[in-house]
């Protein structure tokens, strides 16, 4: 199984710094510095499993490279590494197709371990069980990791299927933020419990006939979510 992660970073130090960190952790580490150069990187190279975009960069930013990536691959894992602390970028980081978000400075461990996570995430994890969970409009296929809405396709990212599975293995369950957090980031997760909302108003998107007014994924107002059959 393929251990390469791709690192687009603009700094040299800090991309040293994560390459050194990830080198250690057992990672094959491809280094890009320009957004158009891990673009060609990732073509070049098919197997890249997860990748860490800088936002703020020259020439196209991480966002635009993340929606790139995005338009064609779905299973990458993807971290976007910003400078500042504003919620927005998160957001928008999230929203554009981003998995996680890393906030520098950071820690080796910290970055380390959300690799990690994603990494198991986005095909090294084993092999599920064989199997199908149908509620009428959908149709989730557990071996191809797959969901059809109205026998159509909707494209998921990994983490977006590992919502709609344990939505659908939960139906009719108020399940809490960190329920959620625990079962589908990992309980060895330290990121924030925004995440949740922001992956979920995403997913919302792709599913729901209006995501203003949602049928499936319902809000269990200070609590969390629950889906709604």
């Amino acid at each position: 199984m393929s251990r390469k992660v791709l690192v687009l970073e603009d700094e040299s130090s800090i991309r040293s710094f994560i390459v050194i960190n990830l080198t250690r952790a057992g990672y094959e580490v491809i280094e890009a510095e320009t957004g158009e150069e891990a673009l060609e990187k990732l073509k070049d190279s098919g197997d890249i499993r997860v990748a860490l975009l800088d936002i703020m960069l020259p020439g196209i930013d991480g966002f635009e490279v993340c929606r790139r990536i995005r338009a064609t691959n779905t299973r990458i894992g993807i971290i976007m590494l910003t400078a500042r602390s504003q919620e927005m970028d998160k957001v928008t980081g999230l929203m554009t197709g981003a998995d996680d978000y890393v906030t520098k400075p950071f820690s080796p461990a910290e970055l380390t371990a959300r690799v990690d996570a994603l990494f198991r995430r986005a095909g090294g994890a084993a092999p599920e069980q064989v199997g199908e969970i149908r509620q009428d409009p959908f149709l989730l296929n557990t071996r191809n990791r797959t969901l059809e809405k109205n026998g159509q396709r909707v494209k998921l990212t990994q983490v977006e299927y590992s919502i709609m599975k344990m939505f659908m293995e939960n139906p009719g369950k108020a399940l809490s933020r960190e329920e959620i957090l625990d079962m589908v980031w990992g309980r060895d997760y330290f990121g924030e419990l925004k995440i949740v909302d922001v992956n979920i108003r995403r997913l919302r998107l792709k599913i729901e006939d209006n995501a203003q007014n949602p049928t499936y994924i319902n809000t269990v107002w200070g609590y969390g979510y629950k889906w709604g059959f």
